[in-house]
């Protein structure tokens, strides 16, 4: 099987929509809701977009751009999961999913830098 990042991302992406829908009406959830939605979904479209770069120095900008909205990601389903808005296993497999992403950009990153 291929290794496809973006298929990840969009995978991802659906997952946080899921987690995002399905929190409990409260004011802290649907805000940190809000939050995880824009943040979440982003780094799919950054993705698309860094594929189109115009040079290297722009794709390690739109790289880095989705690394931070996976970081923001990361610290929402912190909250989400200490809070336990949920009683489910999706947050936390959420989570590892994020800080693979996470390590697999961290890497591009460096690996584009170092060929400029």
């Amino acid at each position: 099987m291929k290794f496809d990042i973006e298929d990840r991302l969009i995978h991802f992406a659906s997952s946080v929509i899921q987690i995002s829908e399905s929190l409990p009406d409260l004011k802290s959830a649907q805000h940190l809701g809000g939050q995880l939605l824009r943040s979440g979904t982003a780094p799919a479209l950054m993705y698309g977009e860094a594929q189109a770069a115009e040079s290297k120095n722009d794709f390690i900008h739109k790289m880095k751009m989705a690394l931070k909205e996976l970081r923001e990601t990361s610290v929402c389903l912190r909250i989400i999961h200490l809070r336990r808005y949920l009683n489910s296993e999706d947050v936390p497999a959420l989570l590892r999913e994020n800080f693979e992403l996470i390590a697999i950009f961290v890497k591009s990153i460096k690996t584009a830098s170092v060929s400029k």
